[in-house]
C-alpha cells in the first residue's frame, strides 16, 4: 500500500533528508585516494550523529555500517572495511538518516582523483538517468514511466541497467511502497499521487546487467566485474512536478 504523506509529514521528511543531502555534500568534500571504506563511513557516522540523527542503515536488517560504500565492479551495500580507495576509482556512497520518526535517503557515486573516461561517463550518465526519470513526473503519471526513461538514457549511452534492485517509497519505514524500478514499459504502473514520496535510484552498469551477492550477503558486484554506478535522491510528487528533497 503506497502512503500518501500529508505537508506535515513532509516537513519532518525534509529534514531527515537535508542531513542526507549535506552528508553527501561533505564525503564528497573529504573522500580522497588512500582512505579505507571504513574511514569513509566514519565521516557519514560522525556527520548524521553530529545532526542529531540516527544512521538508518547502522543494524538494518544486521548491516555492520552506516552507509554502503561500494567501489568499482560493487553495484550496491558494499561494506566499508578495509579496501583502500586509489586513484581511478569510482566509489558509490549510500546513506540513510532517521530524524522525527522519518528516513531520508540518498547516494551519489564520486571519482577518486583522474579515472578513465568510460568510468567517467558512467557516472555522468548515471546522475542524468535521475534527471531524465523525473522529466515530466507530476501528479498522475504512471509509475513505470520513470523506469522507462531511466532505461532510454542508459541503454542509449551503451550502459546496461541493473534489475535485481530497485528505488522505493519511503517515510516512516526506510523501504516503504512502491517498488520503482529503473525499467519499465511508457504508460504501465500506478499512477502516482500528489505527496507520494519516493527514492528513485539508477543504478547503471557498463556491462552486463546481471549481480551476484557475496559470501557477506550484502555485498551485490556486477557478475562480469566491470563498473557500476548509483546515483540517488528521495523526491515528493506534487500536482504539477516534483520536488527534490536532497538536492
Amino acid at each position: 500500500m503506497i502512503r500518501v504523506k500529508t505537508e506535515e509529514e513532509i516537513s519532518l521528511l525534509k529534514e531527515s533528508c537535508a542531513i542526507v543531502r549535506d552528508c553527501l555534500a561533505f564525503v564528497g568534500e573529504h573522500i580522497r585516494a588512500g582512505m579505507t571504506t571504513k574511514e569513509v563511513d566514519t565521516l557519514v557516522y560522525e556527520f548524521i550523529t553530529g545532526r542529531d540523527a540516527v544512521p538508518s542503515c547502522l543494524g538494518y536488517y544486521g548491516y555492520p555500517a552506516s552507509a554502503c560504500v561500494s567501489v568499482n565492479e560493487v553495484v550496491v551495500h558494499g561494506i566499508p572495511g578495509d579496501r583502500v580507495l586509489e586513484e581511478g576509482d569510482i566509489v558509490s556512497v549510500d546513506l540513510c538518516a532517521y530524524k522525527n520518526g522519518f528516513h531520508g535517503d540518498g547516494a551519489r557515486t564520486f571519482c577518486i582523483g583522474k579515472v578513465s573516461p568510460e568510468r567517467e561517463k558512467l557516472v555522468r550518465v548515471t546522475e542524468e538517468c535521475f534527471f531524465q526519470g523525473i522529466e515530466g513526473l507530476k501528479a498522475g503519471t504512471p509509475l513505470y514511466d520513470i523506469g522507462y526513461r531511466v532505461q532510454q538514457h542508459a541503454e542509449a549511452n551503451g550502459f546496461s541497467v541493473i534489475r535485481s534492485y530497485t528505488g522505493h517509497g519511503i517515510g516512516r519505514e526506510m523501504h516503504e511502497d512502491p517498488s520503482v524500478p529503473n525499467y519499465g514499459r511508457r504508460g504501465t504502473g500506478v499512477r502516482l499521487e500528489a505527496g507520494t514520496v519516493i527514492c528513485i535510484e539508477p543504478m547503471i552498469a557498463a556491462g552486463g546487467y546481471r549481480v551476484r551477492v557475496l559470501g557477506d550477503g550484502w555485498t551485490a558486484v556486477t557478475a562480469d566485474g566491470k563498473s557500476a554506478a548509483h546515483y540517488e535522491n528521495t523526491v515528493v510528487i506534487r500536482e504539477d512536478g516534483v520536488e527534490i528533497l536532497t538536492l
